[in-house]
């Protein structure tokens, strides 16, 4: 299961996108909390938003206010509406908002369901509701979920698709040149890194090693990158293999260039906050590398640790889902390979503070306690949204996700939220 959290400042706005699909029969509200009733059971969007005005009028400075979230288990299982029930209702509870209004829309129009919620991140006494961890917490509640409910796992799917195109080494079965090609040829193209050490740490995964040569070798000059087969304990097992022999871009020249670009590109990386904050929750909920190790993975993270003499001089994180490879020193000193010495050969538990969490804009809005009670609070203004000619309201804040399987018409609205939001800023 996928989950895609999206924020804005549009609540009227992203009801009426979801609520457009119940107009088409192409979805449905499975599921309200703590939303006012209506009689008959059916809700206008302006129905919805009433149960939310409370929360907005209370809210301090919280600019985007209105939360989306898309949840999308994987095209072949078969979920029923009673699952979709305690998907919404655990997931919630789980990201903290459980005693948050909110309402649980089913989408069907495309070749899988899937639901999406729409609610507030501000509580009844306008506070805006931690964010901390956010993506991270989101995919450890995400596995959670696909266990307790028997969903195919995302991360073991992802993961048994890589497996297709990039097999661990098995020198025993010979043909080890192939074996080595059909990794070298790919990952480089695909994984960004800052050295050859981080480089040879995602190598690692699939039993091989590259080792830089410049001297000597076998009475010939060498200059340039060799590639080595391993065995399970990571030695050496058999003789080693120019870079030529697997192209260009397997060789040096090519890989100091990947470096130098990655580099750039990894400078300001959205990943690396993400990243860290993965780790360091890891290491604070654990005690021992395996433990830390299998949190990690399930969250599509590798852990490779180098050592000498037992001794912990070095660790690398390799993130799968951003396909970006990362030396602990890179994201901090105090996530170094000395403090994951001292933590598990020496027991000196690490004193790491959590990232502070990013403070909210300042939202300069007129003051709403003087409105005349009959006139609509300014972020219920339906007057303000533009309508196309099929009734789909425009503006509900580009907020739907990336999914399994692609759905043109969310990806239209967000494509034209994003450029209607570029416009804004540029007459700024």
């Amino acid at each position: 299961m996928i989950a895609k959290i999206g924020r804005s400042s549009n609540l009227f706005g992203t009801l009426s996108y979801n609520n457009s699909k119940m107009e088409k029969d192409k979805g449905e509200i499975l599921l309200t909390n703590k939303m006012i009733e209506t009689a008959d059971g059916k809700y206008s969007v302006a129905q919805l938003a009433r149960s939310f005005e409370p929360y907005l009028l209370a809210n301090r400075n919280t600019e985007k206010h209105t939360l989306h979230i898309s949840l999308n288990p994987d095209p072949k299982d078969n979920v029923s509406n009673e699952k979709y029930r305690l998907m919404a209702q655990q997931y919630m509870q789980d990201m903290g908002y459980g005693e948050q209004p909110f309402v649980v829309f089913k989408h069907t129009d495309i070749d899988r369901s899937h639901i999406h919620i729409v609610s507030v991140c501000v509580d009844e006494d306008g506070k805006k509701i931690s964010d901390k961890f956010e993506k991270v917490r989101s995919m450890k509640v995400c596995r959670k979920l696909e266990e307790q409910l028997g969903l195919i796992s995302a991360i073991e799917k992802e993961n048994n698709l890589k497996s297709e195109i990039f097999k661990a080494v098995d020198y025993k079965r010979g043909d080890v040149k192939s074996q080595i090609a059909s990794v070298v040829r790919n990952i480089t193209s695909q994984y960004q890194f800052q050295s050859l050490g981080e480089y040879n740490a995602l190598l690692s995964l699939y039993n091989i090693a590259a080792e830089k040569v410049e001297g000597e070798m076998y009475g010939y000059l060498q200059r340039g990158l060799l590639y080595f087969p391993l065995n399970e304990q990571g030695e050496k097992a058999g003789h080693p293999f120019k870079a030529s022999l697997f192209g260009k871009n397997a060789g040096l020249p090519a890989l100091k260039s990947h470096i130098g670009i990655c580099d750039m590109k990894m400078k300001d990386h959205p990943t690396k906050p993400t990243l860290k904050a993965a780790v360091t929750i890891a290491m604070q909920s654990t005690t021992d590398e395996l433990t830390f190790k299998k949190q990690l993975s399930e969250q599509g993270i590798n852990v490779v640790v180098r050592r000498n003499d037992g001794r912990i001089y070095g660790i690398t994180f390799i993130d799968h889902n951003s396909k970006t490879v990362w030396n602990g020193s890179r994201l901090g000193k105090e996530l170094s390979g000395n403090t994951f010495n001292d933590y598990w050969n020496n027991n000196i538990k690490p004193d790491i503070k959590e990232p502070d969490e990013p403070k909210a804009k300042i939202s300069h809005s007129k003051d709403t306690e003087d409105l005349p009670a009959e006139k609509p609070h300014p972020m219920f203004d339906i007057g303000s949204i533009d309508k196309k000619e099929d009734g789909l309201i425009e503006a509900f804040g580009g907020l739907l996700p990336e999914a399994q399987s692609e759905d043109y018409e969310e990806q239209d609205f967000a494509n034209r939220m994003k450029k209607k939001r570029k416009r804004k800023r540029g007459q700024q």
